[in-house]
């Protein structure tokens, strides 16, 4: 598959490890132009530089910011000077696309082309948490049942052979006998998250490598090793911050950090130091419980839980500044009686039990973390934000406890920034024109900024720059190397100014028929961003009553099946929410119109975002700005960026939101987005629609009539 899958001695010529070392910087540009070659790209001068930039920060032992626009080449600036370094490199990404294209494309091909130079050929791997990962003893031993009914769930429990679930069990099953890697996305077609769960486990559930009778062909332990012996570990931000904020070091040792998409850190660190407390989970930990722990303490876990349970039932949700005494008792009562589990399921041994070992690590995996988060939540820490969350996950009528960081940002200055170099880059790092906002919530605050560029006398005091001392200064520097395309020339930046600032109700008459509007002037061809999937659902309902145009929606199908069907079909438009203002990628005429309905700003009852908002403004600052407008910002940005791909792209970004216009703010919000041609005039827009439609696609189908 790639060359991570075997250790590879030294070819005849190759320096050995010992005799291996940096390239002079001075032959970055010597080394880049091989690189971009050999991938078939084309160099742009400020790929040069940011290579240029990477190269100097390890040197010196800073850190940097890079925002790389659309169509710069970051990977191959990034990859060329980590791979002349000479040190081990671990590359943090958050999308399976992009960790895929550096495993399968982009350092093959570099390593082959960096090779006469080098003398030797790097190796690479894919590291990712152990629930990626199948595991061989579940998949050859069955699943430990929660149902108390025996051991282990036969396929029969799980729908029988012709049920669906049934059906995902037996496909992985026979796919565990073919696969070199066991790694989920590399299973096509893939499974649902149920099935999945039935043959993975997470790092508390493992019995060990030594204690498991397939530790030997343990596909996750395969990985760790070839992590161990590669130059490049390509990884995911979870991983990442396991890695700097639990004190479990799960990443080799490594010389310079490298994070791509670093736009998506802080939500990724947020997630991985969230934790939440839901009935379902306690009901688990109890029928985990039952086979092994002693009747006392299961007695004792049941008992907490069907009182949390009937709390949870009428339960309101919304922040918690304080548990209030019923709760705090309940919380408790789980956290007293779950220990009360893990001490009995330590003491107790059940010699008739066949696979007893896998049955414990999983009850005793349930119980831990049980007794962790209702610990932390009773810890009532002031970096830690409570709320209450309604969610159907878990049943209707049924909430849970949930618990986050306020912020990251010291989280990430301790653990992230020490003992080595740190790039990250990312196509939108400056918002509002300026990088402190991001590098802030970054953990590298504005106080320990170098100048953008290198002066013989800016260096910082030896002994001061990020090292093993505790103490150590983040010393960072921002660098813009702006984008190959001319935005300006390219694309539009409308702002439908006349239109009636949006309420909380997503009916909007007059919004709706500018968007008919739009999307019969461009021929179809839209991207449809939406603050809420309820926006996105009345839009979609409106333009399919009134346009001839095919409007696909997300939810309705797969989200990779809807951009392919948006892709292949230039009269269609495709309208979502989230996951389609940061992950489209189509380049071409198939997407030359990408509609904003309203400034995403968070919902005001958000609980985490509400409560960042309101700690800056007790430390003085301007909460709206610092996390709100920053939030939207931030999306606004990644959505408008979907619209040029390529050189030779041309739409519109139309914000179907005047407040970006009409309101002091909205300068913030058009300084976040590239530098297209800015306009509020509405008959201009339709005319260059037209015209870009007409140079497309000469034939397109016209809006209904009657």
């Amino acid at each position: 598959m790639t060359n991570d899958s075997e250790t590879q001695l030294p070819a005849d010529g190759d320096a050995t490890a010992e005799e291996a070392a940096a390239v002079p910087r001075t032959r970055i540009p010597e080394l880049l132009h091989a690189a971009v070659e050999a991938v078939g790209g084309v160099e742009r001068p400020g790929q040069v530089r940011m290579a240029e930039a990477v190269a100097d920060a390890v040197d010196h032992g800073e850190h940097l910011l890079v925002q790389a626009g659309t169509g710069t080449g970051k990977s191959l600036a990034y990859l060329v000077p980590a791979l002349a370094h000479g040190d081990r490199v671990v590359v943090a990404t958050a999308t399976l696309a992009l960790q895929r294209q550096l495993v399968e494309r982009d350092l093959p091909r570099t390593v082959d082309a960096l090779h006469p130079v080098l003398r030797r050929r790097p190796l690479f791997a894919m590291l990712k948490g152990r629930s990626n990962y199948l595991c061989l003893h579940r998949a050859n031993e069955g699943t430990p049942s929660d149902e108390g009914e025996g051991l282990f769930d036969p396929v029969d429990a799980l729908g029988g052979p012709t049920g669906k679930l049934g059906q995902e069990v037996l496909r992985l099953r026979d796919w565990a006998d073919e696969t070199e890697t066991g790694d989920r996305d590399d299973m096509s077609p893939g499974v649902s998250d149920k099935a999945w769960a039935q043959l993975s486990v997470n790092s508390k559930e493992c019995l060990g490598a030594t204690r498991c009778a397939y530790g030997q062909e343990c596909f996750a332990e395969k990985a760790r090793e070839r992590a161990k012996l590669a130059d490049v570990v390509v990884t995911n931000h979870a991983m990442l911050a396991i890695d700097a904020i639990e004190g479990a070091p799960v990443l080799p040792e490594h010389g310079l950090l490298i994070v791509d998409e670093a736009h998506e850190l802080v939500n990724r660190v947020t997630g991985a130091a969230t934790a939440e407390l839901t009935v379902g989970a306690v009901n688990r930990a109890v029928k985990r419980a039952a086979r092994l722990a002693n009747e006392k303490a299961v007695d004792a876990l049941q008992a907490a839980a069907e009182n949390y349970h009937g709390l949870m039932e009428t339960a309101q949700p919304g922040r918690v500044e304080e548990l209030p005494e019923y709760l705090a008792y309940a919380v408790t009562a789980i956290r007293d009686a779950s220990r009360q589990v893990i001490t009995s399921l330590g003491e107790t041994r059940d010699k008739g039990l066949s696979d007893e070992d896998a049955v414990r690590k999983q009850a005793m995996a349930s119980a831990e973390t049980l007794h962790e988060t209702a610990e932390r939540l009773l810890e009532d820490s002031e970096y830690d934000v409570v709320w209450i969350e309604r969610s159907d996950r878990y049943g209707l009528g049924t909430a849970s406890l949930r618990v986050a960081p306020l912020s990251v940002s010291g989280l990430l200055r301790e653990g992230l920034y020490k003992e080595r170099s740190v790039v990250l880059t990312s196509a939108t790092l400056k918002l509002g024109g300026d990088f402190n906002g991001v590098a802030g919530s970054l953990g590298l605050p504005k106080e320990t900024r170098l100048p953008d560029e290198r002066t013989p006398g800016d260096n910082p005091e030896p002994g001061l720059s990020s090292g093993p001392d505790e103490e150590a200064v983040p010393y960072w520097r921002g660098l813009d190397v702006g984008s190959p395309f001319k935005y300006p020339k390219q694309g539009i930046l409308y702002v439908a100014k006349h239109l009636a600032d949006p309420g909380r109700d997503p009916e909007r008459p007059d919004m709706l028929d500018e968007l008919a509007e739009l999307i019969g002037a461009a021929g179809g061809r839209t991207l449809g961003l939406f603050s809420s999937m309820r926006g996105a659902q009345a839009a979609a309902e409106a333009m399919r009553e009134r346009l001839d145009h095919r409007i696909l929606l997300q939810g309705e199908d797969t989200l990779g099946e809807l951009i392919r069907e948006f892709a292949s079909d230039a009269t269609t438009c495709l309208f979502g929410t989230l996951s389609l203002w940061q992950g489209v990628d189509v380049p071409g005429s198939a997407c030359q119109l990408v509609v904003m309905d309203r400034i995403p700003f968070p919902r005001p009852d958000d609980p985490l975002m509400s409560a960042r908002q309101k700690d800056v403004e007790q430390h003085g600052g301007n909460g709206f700005m610092a996390v709100a407008a920053t939030h939207a910002a931030l999306l606004m940005a990644q959505g408008a960026g979907r619209l040029v791909r390529a050189a030779d792209d041309r739409g519109v970004v139309a914000v179907l939101d005047p407040r970006v216009e009409t309101k002091r703010y909205g300068s913030f919000f058009r300084s976040s987005m590239p530098e297209f041609w800015y306009t509020t005039d509405r008959n201009q827009v339709r005319r260059s629609l037209a015209a870009i439609d007409a140079s497309a696609a000469p034939v397109r189908p016209v809006a209904k009539r009657g």
